[in-house]
Order: structure tokens, then sequence, then C-alpha cells
């Protein structure tokens, strides 16, 4: 029987591989079916020019990215789930928006037979005008700074848990647990608001299903060690927040969560913190060996 050959980070493991053709394989599938409880990963977007990190495009990317929702279902434990940013593409030398992603994303779906549980979005204030030739060069589109990300899973009720990811509460909720009063009553949408309804005081805010957070930081461990070691960062990195949202969210601690595009391998630092076990699969040997500087 072949071995699996990982490096051993934390609580994690870091395969250097394709993705596809080591999830399918009898040794990964040995080990890990069943066993993950959350895949939680960005994938390539079908950009129309090519990244550094590889990148498909049209009926090419569709077809690729279908595989992996069957290829990627064995793995999934009883109540585990799916979450996987997918960037937006626009349309080859048009201003229109590409329709490859959300293609991509029905293909994936019925492949896996999937239940879509909830769609959330990833807002970067701090993300750069583009697609240029339209944002600030013929001022056509204003810029897109928001990407999907979707949260799927084989069973209607997976596990989760809002209670994980509670925010802190605003001025004006504050203001009304201390008078203990509001306008109660029925609404014009129909809602009905009890009169007690939003009289206790929780440990915080329900959030709501858009994540804003930016990618420009340069001081965290990572880019400390890339700059140090003078290695290249990657160019597409998540901001950590996001990954950490996710994995409280959906995960207890000791639980596993797999990244098949772990790029830099924020996922499995995020992991690593929140006390949880990590596989990470990244095809590029530079990306492994800068992703190193989260665990240093």
């Amino acid at each position: 029987m072949a071995k699996l050959k990982g490096k051993k980070i934390g609580k994690g493991i870091l395969y250097c591989d394709d993705s596809l053709k080591l999830v399918r394989s009898k040794e990964f599938l040995r080990r890990y079916k069943g066993k993950i409880d959350l895949i939680f990963t960005s994938p390539p977007f079908p950009l129309n020019n090519q990244k550094a990190y590889g990148n498909k495009k049209g009926d090419d990317y569709i077809n690729w990215f279908t595989e992996y929702g069957l290829a990627l279902k064995p793995l999934l434990s009883k109540k585990g789930s799916i979450v996987i940013e997918l960037g937006n593409s626009w349309t080859p030398k048009k201003p229109t928006f590409s329709i490859v992603t959300i293609k991509a994303l029905l293909g994936f779906l019925e492949a896996g037979d999937y239940h879509l549980c909830q769609e959330f979005i990833w807002n970067n204030p701090a993300k750069l005008p583009t697609p240029a030739q339209w944002v600030t060069v013929k001022r056509k589109r204003v810029k897109d700074s928001f990407t999907k990300i979707w949260w799927m899973s084989s069973t209607p009720n997976p596990r989760a848990s809002n209670k994980n990811v509670l925010v802190p509460y605003g001025d004006a909720m504050k203001k009304l647990l201390e008078r203990q009063k509001y306008n109660h009553g029925k609404r014009i949408s129909g809602h009905n608001i009890g009169k007690t309804s939003f009289l206790k005081k929780n440990k915080g805010a329900i959030p709501s299903n858009v994540i804003e957070a930016s990618n420009t930081s340069s001081i965290n461990p990572y880019m400390n060690y890339c700059r140090k070691n003078k290695l290249k960062p990657h160019p597409a990195r998540m901001p950590i927040e996001v990954a950490n949202f996710f994995i409280k969210f959906l995960t207890k601690k000791n639980h596993q969560i797999l990244d098949p595009f772990a790029g830099c391998n924020t996922t499995g630092a995020s992991a690593n913190m929140l006390n949880r076990k990590w596989v990470a699969i990244e095809n590029k040997k530079e990306y492994i060996k800068s992703s190193l500087g989260w665990f240093k």
C-alpha cells in the first residue's frame, strides 16, 4: 500500500500534489473518507488573464470544477459542510459579467447532489477598481469589490451554530437593552414583533451573511516570513478573518478541515489557531515554502 507523503505542521498535514488526483486516490480516501468536517477553500478563478497560480477559462473551468463536486463528497462527515469562494469573471473584451462561475457552481452542486445552505458575500473595501478597462479607463462600470462564498452540504441540516460567531451589539441595540422598551407590534411587512422579543441580552448579535474584510495587511506572520526570507507572497490571499468565521461557525474543536487549494494556507493557519485538525493541498512548491510562515 502506497503511503501518503505530506509535511506535518502543528495540528495539520500539508501535501504538495494535484488536489483532484490526490483526493481521488485510494490512499487519501482510505485515510480521510467520512472524516472531514469542513472543506473550506478558494479555487483559482476563471480570469481572462493567466495568473501565476494557474487558472482555467470558459468550459474548461466549468468541467474542471464540476469534477470536484463528485470527488470531494466521500470525504465529508455526515454533518460536514463545503464552503467555497467563487470569484467573479468578466466577458473578454466586453463590459459584461460572465456566467462561467454560475455554471460551475451549478455543475458542482449537481455532481455531488449537494444542498445549497446559504449564500455569503465577502466584501473587500480595499479592492482595486477592476475590471480596469471598464472602471477606470472607459468609466462604464463601478468597481467589483465583492465575491460570493457558497455554503453547501450533503445534508439539508449540517452542523452549524451562529452562537459561535456572534458580533458586538451596535449602539442602538445597547440603548434598547438599557431602556427595555421599543415599538413592538405588526409591521407593514407583515412581521409581528413581540413585546419582549428583543429585550433579552445575549452574548452578542447574530451576524449577517456579509463579511467585510480587506486583504491588504502587510503585518502578519505570513508576510513577515516572506519578507525575511525573500519569498514572493501568494497573489490571491484571503484574510484570515474570513476563514475564522466559517471554521468557528461550522466546526468544533478537534474537528478536521480540508483545503484542496491551499495557496498560502490561510485555512490551515486559522484551523491551527482555533484548535482544529487540518489537511491542505497545494501543487506549487514555492507557495508551500512561503506558507510555513504562518507556523514560525
